[in-house]
């Protein structure tokens, strides 16, 4: 959760100051603050709610071991997120096979977020969220439900900017596609 506010940020650069002190609560605090929607990008990286766990729990494990070697602390959701997927990656190439999210949810704070839409509307963009590659997928849910810059998802993936770019270029067309052909599918009387 990128905090946009001047006094978000320094609230969180102090939390941050004071977990490299050994301060156990703030630790605590960063916590609870990310974790939902850290949670929710590493369930999108692998599509396993119980993996997501125990890679969300692996990602903390890691941020309290390194928390020291941080020396910016405004850097510290793309460093979060960086740690979160290198995880995440490691955990996809050792899996076997790959795992089907059809039968997954995804958590409730995204529908929250958007009352605009139907909920048949945000299922379909779940499921063709779903559908992308996992690259892609990684940058839309780094830029647009983390509120990421450029910057800060090239740090992540380390990529260059143009890259990140790209991806995310290419994953809205793929979407749009996706989306598009989900239209058709649903018009059509069965």
């Amino acid at each position: 959760m990128a905090v946009n506010d001047p006094a978000g940020q320094l609230y969180e650069r102090m939390l941050i100051l004071r977990c490299q002190a050994g301060d156990e609560a703030a630790l605590a605090e960063l916590i609870a603050t990310y974790s939902p929607r850290l949670r929710l990008f590493l369930r999108k990286l692998v599509h396993q709610d119980s993996a997501a766990d125990d890679l969300l729990q692996d990602t903390w494990f890691d941020v309290y071991r390194k928390i020291n070697a941080l020396e910016n602390p405004q850097a510290f959701a793309a460093w979060l997120y960086r740690i979160a997927r290198d995880i995440a990656y490691r955990a996809l190439r050792r899996r076997p096979e790959p795992i089907s999210p059809a039968d997954e949810k995804w958590t409730d704070s995204i529908a929250a977020e958007e009352p605009q839409f139907a909920h048949d509307d945000i299922e379909r963009v779940r499921a063709a969220l779903d559908q992308l590659p996992l690259q892609q997928r990684e940058v839309l849910m780094l830029r647009f439900v983390e509120d990421m810059s450029y910057e800060q998802i090239a740090e992540v993936i380390a990529r260059p900017v143009g890259t990140v770019r790209s991806r995310i270029h290419y994953a809205k067309l793929e979407l749009r596609t996706n989306l598009e052909s989900t239209n058709i599918r649903k018009e059509r009387p069965s």
